[in-house]
């Protein structure tokens, strides 16, 4: 029995066992999650264990553990560092959903008609990982385990990774690899496979204006009082001009500016403006003069604001001036901006442009830094030759407009470049209402996967 007759063989299982793992609201923000985030990793690590992997623990950490588990074939064999995360985001806005956000269905769709699943983490993550950890048990059940694999899946990807570096740390020995496969990325669609190259990095921070000691009547007080939510809403509007261009001084600074034959090569990859309005309801784009809507969403950074509050916002009227107004917004950086510097920077600029009428307070959250991976490697090639077996075509290399920080660090720490061959599609509405997998990619990956590690392994022959 092949590999892919495993899989057929047990398909509904391994659809069965996602849709259970994604019934747990392993929601690393907030608190009140704790239990079902620390349930989440102990499922894994049983999956883990029954995939056939050896050494399976529940490493603790300063946060939420890291689960790993390894099967070490032969030393003279490269070795992948599978990485992936439990956690998901909040499911907030609730009533936005059309079914609960952790009770999965699958739904036929236009861009999914053989179904999805829709639940919080179906793409982002769990559907990604998981789909590694069934392609790991096909390869092992079928005796076709080609390299060494192992396995490292954490608890805390969207509150930033905050412990993860100490565990690199710690753990660099346990870790040694040849590379690290990631799937918490995507492709350009279901028929036309890509390969991310590229990663954006973060700055995110929290921002408080506070004006009068109390809630004021507005009445009363108001056309004298500062009102900080009026002035937080100027002074986010200030950090736009016209063009879309941000103002924090010396935010372009450490741009990497791309060449004209890399711009012309992106935009070579298949993009649909009329398409993409569409899918997200919109009547046009915006953002950076002189790019494109592909280009602002990769290699350009960008300011947004994530949340904003203050004030009375219950049912009925409250004539307040509010004492104090918030906003969360996180800036999206490229090679070779430090998120740091950006960081400061930001703070620095807020601080100049806040009125006297009011204090500030700038809270970094957390950062990560731009990442981009070579498509020479013999990792990039063994991914491109594995999507192009199972898609029949050579996949696209792209740049992604999202983060994950940890990339960096793997670099940094273990000295590991990564292959991101994610199978997800810009439509799943990752952190937002109504997240979803596709039926074809959760199965197209674990086809896939086994084909990279049998491809990696022959280039290192």
């Amino acid at each position: 029995m092949d590999v892919n007759d495993y899989m057929n063989e047990h398909r509904e299982r391994m659809l069965d066992e996602l849709l259970e793992l994604l019934r747990i609201p392993s929601i690393s923000a907030d608190p009140s999650y704790a239990g079902d985030t620390l349930k989440c990793a102990e499922v894994v690590a049983e999956h883990l264990r029954k995939a056939g992997a050896d050494n399976v623990e529940v490493v603790a950490t300063e946060g939420y553990p890291v689960v790993y588990g390894e099967k070490l074939v032969d030393p003279s064999k490269p070795t992948v560092l599978v990485y992936g995360h439990y956690d998901v985001q909040p499911a907030d806005p609730i009533d936005l959903w059309d079914s609960p956000a952790f009770e999965p269905v699958i739904k036929k769709t236009e861009l999914h008609p053989e179904g999805a699943i829709f639940a919080r983490g179906a793409c982002d993550d769990k559907g990604q990982f998981f789909m590694h950890v069934k392609a790991f048990e096909a390869m092992v059940a079928t005796n076709q385990v080609p390299c060494n694999i192992k396995f490292m899946i954490e608890g805390e990807e969207e509150v930033g990774s905050v412990h993860l570096e100490d565990f690199l740390e710690a753990n660099r020995e346990r870790l040694a690899a040849d590379v690290v496969l990631v799937s918490d990325t995507g492709i350009i669609a279901n028929d036309v496979p890509s390969i991310t190259t590229g990663l954006r990095g973060l700055s995110y921070v929290e921002v408080e204006v506070t004006g009068p000691n109390r809630d004021l009547h507005s009445g009363l007080y108001g056309g004298a009082a500062p009102n900080p939510i009026n002035i937080l809403c100027e002074m986010i509007a200030s950090l736009k001009d016209e063009h879309q261009h941000i103002t924090v001084e010396g935010f372009y600074d450490d741009v990497a500016e791309l060449s004209t034959e890399e711009r012309t090569a992106m935009a070579e990859a298949p993009f649909s403006e009329d398409a993409y309005k569409k899918s997200i309801g919109i009547g046009a784009v915006e953002g950076e003069a002189g790019y494109s809507a592909p280009e602002r969403m990769s290699i350009r950074p960008t300011l947004d604001v994530n949340g904003i509050w203050g004030g009375y916002t219950g049912e009925g009227a409250k004539t307040v001036i509010a004492s104090k107004a918030y906003a969360k917004i996180s800036m999206r950086l490229v090679p070779h901006q430090d998120p740091d510097d950006i960081t400061s920077k930001f703070e620095a600029h807020f601080k100049k442009i806040a009125p006297e009428s009011v204090k500030l307070k700038v809270t970094a959250m957390h950062g990560g830094q731009p990442a981009v991976t070579p498509t020479d490697s013999s990792a990039y090639q063994a991914a491109s030759a594995a999507m192009e077996m199972t898609y029949g075509k050579v996949p696209v290399p792209v740049r992604s407009g999202g983060s994950i920080p940890i990339v960096a660090s793997f670099e940094q720490i273990l000295g590991l470049k990564t292959v991101l061959m994610g199978f997800g599609l810009d439509s799943d509405a990752i952190h937002s209402p109504n997240e979803h997998y596709g039926l074809f990619n959760y199965f197209k990956g674990i086809e896939t996967i086994p084909h990279f590690h049998a491809e990696f392994a022959a280039r290192h022959a």
